[in-house]
Parts: C-alpha cells; sequence; structure tokens
C-alpha cells in the first residue's frame, strides 16, 4: 500500500511530480529506494534537478481551433535558443496550446490560484456538502478531497494532457526536459472563445430558441 507519506518523502527526496513518485512507489512495492532507481532508469530524476535552472529562452505560440472560435497564446521557455529551434521543442510548445484550448486551464500551476479564490470555493463545497446531509465530522475531509480535485482542473500543469490522458502535463514536460537535457517551463498563457463573457442581445437569443423550436 502506497500512502500520501510516502508520496512526499520520495517527491521531497527527487523533486518530480507527485504521480511520479506514486507510479514508481507502485512499481517498487513501496520502497523508496527502488522507487527512486526507477525515477532514475527512466531520467525522471535528473529533470527535477534541472528543475531550478534559469530558462530565458524558448517559444511564444499560438493555436487557432474551430475556424477561430478558440485562439490560444502560450509562452514555453527552455535554456538556449539552440534548442527553441528544434522540432521536438516547436512541437511540444504546440501540443501544450492545443491542449490549453481543449482543457481551458485558468492558471499554469497551483501556487499561482488566489487563496481568495480558494477559500470562496471551500465555502461552496461546505456549504454543498451540508446541504447533501453530510455529518459535520466528515465535511472537512471531503472538503480537502473536492478542493484537490478544483486545484487539478484548474491548473495546466495537474490537468492529464488531452493526447495522452495517462499523463499530465507536467510528466510530458518532466520527459522532454530529460531527452532534451534542458529545463523547460511554461511561464504564461492566454485563451480566448469567441463571445466569452458577452451576454446575446434578447432578439438574437429569441431568434435562436425559435430557429431550434422550429426545425
Amino acid at each position: 500500500m502506497v500512502s500520501a507519506t510516502m508520496v512526499k518523502e520520495l517527491r521531497e527526496r527527487t523533486g518530480v511530480g507527485l504521480m511520479d513518485c506514486k507510479r514508481a512507489l507502485q512499481e517498487s512495492g513501496g520502497d523508496i529506494e527502488k522507487a527512486i532507481e526507477v525515477l532514475r532508469k527512466k531520467g525522471l530524476a535528473s529533470a527535477a534537478k534541472k528543475s531550478g535552472r534559469i530558462t530565458a529562452e524558448g517559444l511564444v505560440d499560438s493555436y487557432i481551433h474551430g475556424g477561430g472560435r478558440i485562439g490560444v497564446l502560450v509562452e514555453v521557455n527552455c535554456e538556449t535558443d539552440f534548442v527553441a529551434k528544434t522540432n521536438e521543442f516547436k512541437a511540444l510548445v504546440r501540443d501544450i496550446a492545443m491542449h490549453i484550448a481543449a482543457s481551458n486551464p485558468r492558471y499554469v500551476s497551483r501556487e499561482e490560484i488566489p487563496a481568495q479564490e480558494l477559500d470562496k470555493e471551500k465555502e461552496i463545497v461546505r456549504g454543498q456538502a451540508l446541504n447533501e446531509g453530510k455529518p459535520e465530522k466528515i465535511v472537512d475531509r471531503m472538503i480537502e478531497g473536492r478542493i484537490e480535485k478544483y486545484i487539478k482542473e484548474i491548473s495546466l500543469l495537474e490537468q492529464p494532457f488531452v493526447k495522452d490522458p495517462d499523463r499530465t502535463i507536467q510528466e510530458v514536460l518532466n520527459e522532454k526536459i530529460s531527452s532534451i537535457g534542458e529545463n523547460i517551463s511554461v511561464r504564461r498563457f492566454v485563451r480566448f472563445e469567441r463571445g466569452e463573457g458577452l451576454e446575446k442581445r434578447q432578439d438574437d437569443f429569441l431568434a435562436e430558441v425559435l430557429s431550434q423550436t422550429n426545425g
């Protein structure tokens, strides 16, 4: 049985992502030293060591989807201009932009989420849990689980990669860091969706409803 404490310890010792640590512990039968060997064989431990390096080069790329319905701009950084010009890096940036268009993350990482937003979400989740008739003593545990799920849904690095849902975006980055040999980071992105935040005019809305009814 792999516990959260074991996963946390392995992450602290290697700097590798939580899901990679959990898988390594499962493969090693819960033996932390063997799990470290598993991570090293996969090149993930070495990727974690590179994570502190400065990434001042890279690319800004765009992705347009659905005939102009959704557009994304993303900046992905690496250490050298040489790597930024490689087809492998360009393909990675394009994949990340495409993923953002499809999965609509709101932040790059969990660290960017404002505390007040999480506090507000906790209040909502607490109210939902109490309305569901859940005992007060287990509400806090429910809140913790639902907030963690919420964070993973809106954080780019923790979302399952749309082209391979068994891996998160962070895991995809770690693999590229290992194969390319440089640190890689997603710095920022912006996603546009046509009409987002705008309310349709009442006559447009009625026309749409009537056309659907007549159809």
